[in-house]
């Protein structure tokens, strides 16, 4: 993400302007998604959500692939069934915001990947559509990084790679795998492994596991809706991830509801692959550490992996793990339960764009701390001792409906296994106007171990969520970053 301007807690007490300047957005992402779609129905379901956020998502492509549940076989045409009913509610989309894309658009990007099972089924002299889809996408001249969504299995993607690297000079081959971000649903085939012992450079999200469903009770994504299934969700609401739900919110809306099946296993497996690309004020695309909708994760090397990855675990001695604490339950699949409210009620509300004008939904209310606009994280300096206003009663809510405030800090986000954030004080954290003292550059470790050092510098996040009373509630945040230093 770009370098964010760094501001004193000084200039932070000053009253907001009178003319609010919007800080820099993030641009939108670019992602191309390759999905078993067809084997049950929760890919069809998170394929309904994503098309719901084209609009601020750019979907490259979609590549119908195979995995270990659906051997010999893709199914494009279940995404052509998907998007001829989205394209029947595009017009009323486009009222809330022009940027959807066309069902036209959207139909020309579903390409059929390699039928055949793993990486035995590879061809890289003669790829697949998607394989070639996806060469096309990464060597697109767009500054964006591409995110690359497995929902199945990778051997699409290791085709495409092998393919590219046959085809390319090494430096352009570097360049497009450098371009890459993979988000991969656990390990659905064996082209997972064998891609990242082949391309140790590849940025990749998720947890090594066997092919079969025995190690995906541990996975993060799992939180999404897995509460019942895997059995691994204490703590977490599981009402909004219903099917009785999701009769109510969803498949009773219009043409695109309708086309959203009840899931067999659990709700929408896939979707915590692009629910952190959302811009919503606490994603960040390129810091899976700083957690947001779509999770929370660690850089480091697993056992059986030959170099680090973005995954699961940690140092659980020393308290730093990909694990989220919240209230009395702490788990990784909490990174993603703890904002099931919210990014429910965002679908929810999507949806009722499909069939509802814009002065009869809601939309999400806009942000605004201490002058600043928009949605990008605020950066800012303060010592040991210091207090900081933050001031966020300009907001608005394009629907004129009342605000609620909560200020709270992310105690987990950004940890980097060496140390504690800084300990933060915060008072009327319930209102618009809210105090945030410093009261340590680094939290009190629950054991007193030497390994447990303070560096001379340290960040802590504070999250401002603001949600409208509008139906269904709506939120959206400001993540805002104190660096705490051990000097003036």
């Amino acid at each position: 993400m770009p370098r964010l301007p760094m501001l004193s807690a000084a200039l932070l007490l000053v009253a907001a302007p009178a003319v609010q300047a919007a800080a820099p957005a993030e641009p939108h992402p670019r992602l191309f998604v390759l999905s078993d779609i067809g084997n049950e129905p929760d890919d069809q379901m998170s394929l309904v959500r994503l098309l719901l956020y084209s609009n601020e998502i750019d979907i490259e492509g979609l590549g119908a692939t195979t995995s270990v549940w659906q051997r010999e076989k893709v199914s494009p045409e279940i995404m052509h069934k998907v998007i001829d009913a989205y394209g029947k509610v595009t017009g009323n989309l486009r009222l809330h915001d022009p940027a959807y894309p066309t069902g036209e658009a959207m139909a020309q990007r579903v390409y059929a990947g390699r039928e055949g099972y793993g990486m035995a089924a590879v061809d890289m002299d003669h790829p697949s559509a998607a394989a070639l889809a996806l060469i096309e996408a990464a060597r697109r001249p767009d500054p964006r990084p591409l995110w690359v969504g497995l929902w199945g299995g990778g051997n699409t993607l290791a085709e495409a790679l092998g393919h590219a690297q046959k085809t390319l000079p090494a430096g352009e081959f570097d360049a497009l795998v450098a371009r890459l971000r993979v988000y991969a649903i656990s390990d659905q085939d064996d082209a997972g492994a064998q891609l990242r012992r082949t391309y140790p450079g590849l940025f990749w999200i998720g947890t090594p596991s066997s092919p079969d469903s025995g190690d995906y009770a541990a996975a993060t994504w799992t939180g999404i809706s897995g509460d019942k299934y895997y059995r691994n969700g204490a703590g977490a609401d599981f009402t909004p991830v219903s099917n009785e739900w999701l009769d109510q919110n969803i498949r009773s809306k219009g043409p695109l509801g309708a086309a959203y099946p009840r899931h067999m296993f659990i709700m929408e497996g896939d979707t915590s692959s692009f629910l952190g690309l959302i811009t919503n004020g606490l994603n960040a695309q390129d810091k899976p550490n700083w957690g947001g909708w779509g999770g929370r994760y660690v850089l480091r090397q697993p056992a059986g992996e030959s170099h680090k990855i973005w995954t699961q675990g940690g140092d659980a001695f020393m308290r730093v793990t990909s694990a989220d604490t919240v209230g009395d339950h702490t788990s990784d699949q909490a990174t993603i339960w703890r904002w099931r409210e919210a990014f429910q009620n965002d679908f929810a509300a999507r949806m009722d764009w499909t069939i509802q004008s814009p002065a009869k939904a809601n939309h999400a209310p806009q942000p605004v701390v201490n002058g600043s606009a928009g949605l990008a994280p605020i950066a800012l300096k303060a010592k040991v001792g210091q207090s900081i206003t933050l001031d966020a009663a300009a907001s608005r809510d394009p629907d004129g409906n009342k605000l609620t405030y909560r200020w709270f800090t992310y105690d987990e986000a950004g940890f980097d296994g060496a140390s504690p954030n800084p300990a933060l004080e915060i008072a009327n954290g319930n209102t618009a106007r809210a105090t945030v003292k410093v009261a340590a550059r680094c939290a009190k470790s629950w054991l007193d171990f030497p390994q447990m050092k303070c560096p001379p510098v340290r960040t802590a996040h504070v999250i401002l969520a603001v949600t409208d009373n509008g139906t269904p509630a709506l939120t959206r945040y400001r993540r805002i970053l104190i660096e705490v230093p051990d000097h003036d």
